[in-house]
């Protein structure tokens, strides 16, 4: 991974913001993906019968599998300065969902771009910016691991 140490600082106090309010931020990225993109709520089969953003919101369900999303990124941002930790937790992130889940690896790049969305309508253009790198990086590390998986 190529971040500078200065990048590293923006995007952990980018991110600071963002994981501040964890499982609220999470249910938004959550409640977006599945109503914006109606076919990822297919993978989750307790969330189907959630009809409305208001449901699902309210859903502890949802709620809390928002948080482990962004707890996930969270521990991958700490270790965005070691290559070694980073990749010994996102190969095995998308091994599982590869093969155990079966998620089509392009949910990756529509979660990471909500995410981004989010920073920037919360936090300003220049979170988002000092964020995207990152992002780019999550995802390109999840697409190696499901290639790796075979598929």
């Amino acid at each position: 991974m190529a971040f500078s140490e200065a990048e590293v600082q923006r995007a952990r106090g980018a991110w600071e913001k963002m994981y501040a309010n964890a499982e609220d931020n999470g249910t938004t990225v959550l409640v977006r993906m599945f109503t914006e993109h109606p076919d990822t709520k297919s993978y989750f089969t307790h969330f189907k019968g959630m009809g409305t953003a208001e449901e699902m919101e309210q859903s502890d369900q949802v709620r809390s599998h928002g948080k482990r999303v962004l707890t996930t990124i969270n521990d991958l941002v700490q270790h965005l300065d070691s290559t070694d930790a980073f990749l010994g937790i996102v190969n095995p992130l998308g091994k599982k969902h590869a093969m155990q889940l079966k998620i089509d690896p392009k949910n990756f790049r529509i979660i990471c771009d909500i995410i981004l969305q989010l920073m920037e309508e919360k936090y300003g253009g220049d979170c988002k910016a000092s964020f995207e790198k990152v992002t780019n990086e999550i995802c390109t590390r999840l697409s190696n691991a499901y290639k790796e998986a075979g598929w």
